[in-house]
């Protein structure tokens, strides 16, 4: 065995591997690190129990608190002002399929901001798993971004608000870059 050992330090071309375990992948939010205050949301009104003078105004409103961002690491915070956001996101997405002349100039700036706010984002830290991409595996399941619940939303409202039939590509080219 000493010789086999000796043989192996002399090698130039041994490696030595070590044991490699795979370690369980946690969703992780991509908003790592950012711990600024967020304020409690309040539910606003419905946009289809208010009167059409006052929509346009509680629209951009919704827009504005969708800007909101939470941490998702933490399962347990902020659910109250989660899960109004994610009634706000959905009731937007209604909104703008079903209304019609709901997207005055004024609202593409708020659409692009919101769609801004939630989608663009620095990526999640890269996991210690690193095993799979080196020998080929792949996970059985993929891992979900931890805020997917209100990121798929807001891609929804992105592509309806696309899909518009009031949706204007010159108006909106003056607000994305």
């Amino acid at each position: 065995m000493s010789l086999n050992l000796t043989l192996q330090e002399n090698d130039p071309f041994y490696k030595k591997q070590p044991i490699r375990t795979r370690k369980k992948r946690l969703q992780e939010s991509s908003r790592l690190g950012q711990k600024n205050f967020r304020p409690e949301l309040e539910a606003l009104p419905l946009l289809k129990e208010t009167s059409a003078d006052q929509q346009e105004k509680l629209f951009v409103a919704k827009l504005k608190q969708c800007c909101v961002i939470f941490d998702f690491s933490d399962c347990v915070s902020d659910l109250k002002s989660k899960e109004i956001k994610r009634a706000c996101l959905n009731e937007i997405v209604d909104y703008i399929t079903v209304t019609r002349n709901c997207l005055a100039e004024n609202i593409y700036p708020e659409v692009i901001t919101m769609v801004a706010t939630n989608l663009f984002r620095i990526l999640p830290p890269i996991g210690t798993d690193t095993v799979a991409d080196e020998t080929g595996a792949e996970d059985e399941e993929p891992t979900l971004e931890a805020s997917w619940p209100h990121t798929q939303i807001v891609y929804e409202f992105f592509l309806r608000f696309l899909e518009s039939i009031d949706f204007q590509p010159s108006v909106a080219k003056k607000y994305i870059d």
